[in-house]
């Protein structure tokens, strides 16, 4: 439930005015509350008021779980992981009708899978939601015995669960929406999410099915479940992406908006057909862990500093350069939502669009269908922006019209794949942008990485061998006092020693003396010595300070610098 749908039904049931809903809305936003909370803190509703009010509203039933017992029997009709993916509480059968207490009781399609998976009819109703969510704690196991157990039913199922590559469409189907897959699926993305997966992998091999998540850049192995079980549980992810499942030969794209573990997630699914079977990814975009702040991105001040200044600017290209996975996109977007106010219209082109931003004109390019970013680029001057963000500039045609919108008084940002700062001009020079073009219009670039953060639960201090120090380019003169650190491994980070990600940064300024050796097809090399020389603190640079104030590993510096 977003605080907005609560107020809009509470204005509806007479207990808040738009005015007061408007007072509440901006109280919970300012001071980090709960819409209950503020309500309560209001004096408009007491809390259990408060949810026999959404009740009201919804046109069900108020249940106060203080003073409720549930049968075992009736919590064994919602098998655990599915009770915890759902932040769902079974409270009572008559019939077929199952009454579920959700945490989230507008959240539809929750009910939906539940009925879908449960085969029963599900009546919703409302309790308050740390009540649900106590319960749900105390009633059912860790996720581990819930991976088990649907383990054991697929084992069970094993002879059902037989499906080979020429199988018909309607088998495939009707595996793919077995209860036992369906639960299966379910727990692989409710568990992906809980350890902050950003993709997830199911790849089939000869003799086995391998399932890993990707989590903060590196790629971690799940048990791997029976390899008979690779066609349907693919298949199950096609038919929630809308793909189409008779068809293994082709790469196939899909998307899937789903409610895990009570956070909106969206999942990007990439198909791709191998020897053995589809191999497939989901890319994870969590919109409630990104944090697209630009002071929240832990740049070093003066690159803070100068990007708050560069994006006011009235025309010019900003670029954002970087292998994949490296934070370019999010760094952009923070840039537009710092600018995003409501006397200047922005428009975006991606491939495709990550995160909804309000406010900003987003659109998707689809190259199968012609609407290339060129194309969009160039409809976008018809458009009447202020500023413009192209996802990525990889052909000639997409980088002269995004030199002819600087030109023409538009800031443009974009973001190009190379492996630092300097090299960004290179690659246009290689494209075929005239270096003249390319000085006149280009204020700035900003090479970036993400490494590994160690984890603050399992930090310790640690003396680095010379082998290692020398490779970092570090003497021990330079050291000083300073401390080395890294993560002993402990359960908050999995046992890896690390635990979420930072940035490094490198800011190319596009100053005179660039200008001019841009203009002389000057190598990469003479680039990025001329702009250290003029004071660009270079990635491997900013790794090292990233490594004497504790936030990461000498080994991370060097694998990624």
């Amino acid at each position: 439930m977003n605080n907005k749908q609560i107020a809009e039904l509470f204005i509806e049931q007479h207990v808040l005015q738009p005015s007061q809903a408007d007072d509440v809305l901006h109280e919970a936003d300012l001071n980090g509350k709960t819409i209950a909370q503020a309500m309560v803190d209001g004096g408009f509703v007491d809390e259990l008021g408060f949810y026999q009010t959404i009740a009201d509203g919804l046109g069900t039933e108020f249940v106060d779980l203080a003073e409720k017992e549930i049968a075992p029997e009736i919590l064994r009709l919602i098998p655990s992981g599915l009770a915890r993916l759902h932040r769902a509480l079974p409270i009572g059968i008559s019939g077929n009708t199952l009454s579920v207490a959700l945490v989230d009781p507008l959240d539809l399609r929750a009910a939906e899978d539940l009925r879908f998976a449960l085969g029963k009819d599900v009546d919703v109703v409302v309790a308050p939601a740390e009540q649900i969510e106590d319960r749900i704690k105390q009633f059912y196991g860790t996720d581990t015995s819930s991976m088990e157990e649907i383990l054991k039913q697929l084992g069970e199922a094993g002879g059902l669960l037989q499906l080979r590559e020429g199988d018909g469409t309607a088998a495939v189907e009707a595996e793919a929406n077995a209860t036992p897959i369906i639960r299966f699926v379910d727990l692989i993305l409710y568990q992906a999410i809980q350890d902050r997966a950003s993709d997830i992998h199911f790849e089939p091999f000869e003799n086995e099915f391998k399932i890993r998540y990707r989590v903060d850049g590196a790629l971690y192995e799940m048990s791997p479940p029976p390899r008979h079980l690779a066609l349907p549980v693919i298949s199950r992810v096609k038919v929630m992406a809308n793909m189409n499942i008779a068809e293994r030969r082709l790469p196939q794209d899909g998307r899937i908006q789903k409610n895990i573990a009570g956070r909106h997630i969206d999942l990007r699914v990439s198909t791709l057909p191998t020897q053995f079977g589809e191999s497939l990814v989901l890319r994870v975009l969590d919109r409630s862990t990104v944090n697209l702040d630009l002071e929240m991105l832990g740049m070093p001040d003066y690159i803070h500093e100068y990007l708050l200044e560069l994006i006011q600017r009235p025309n010019g290209i900003f670029i954002a350069t970087g292998p994949t996975g490296s934070g370019k996109t999010t760094t952009l977007y923070s840039c537009l939502r710092k600018i995003n106010t409501i006397d200047s219209k922005l428009l975006t082109a991606e491939e495709p669009v990550e995160y909804d931003l309000e406010g900003i004109v987003q659109v998707p390019v689809n190259e199968a269908i012609g609407l290339t970013f060129a194309r969009v680029l160039r409809a976008f001057l018809r458009q009447d922006p202020d500023r413009i963000m192209v996802g990525e500039t990889r052909d000639l045609e997409t980088a002269q019209i995004a030199i002819q919108a600087s030109l023409t008084g538009h800031l443009v940002f974009t973001t190009l794949h190379t492996n630092d700062a300097a090299g960004a001009v290179t690659r246009l020079i290689d494209m075929g942008v005239e270096p003249f073009l390319i000085s006149s219009t280009l204020e700035a670039v900003l090479g970036q990485r993400l490494l590994r953060s160690i984890c603050r639960q399992c930090h310790a201090a640690y003396q680095p061998n010379e082998a290692l120090l020398e490779e970092a380019g570090i003497s021990r003169r330079d050291i000083g006092e300073k401390q080395f650190y890294y993560g002993k491994g402990c359960d908050a980070c999995n046992n890896t020693g690390y635990k979420g990600r930072k940035g490094i940064y490198e800011l190319m300024k596009i100053t005179d003396p660039l200008r001019e050796l841009i203009n002389e097809r000057a190598p990469t090399v003479t680039l990025k010595q001329k702009a250290v020389e003029l004071g660009m603190v270079t990635l491997r640079q900013d790794g090292l300070r990233s490594i004497f104030a504790g936030d990461t590993t000498i080994e991370e510096v060097l694998k990624y610098t």
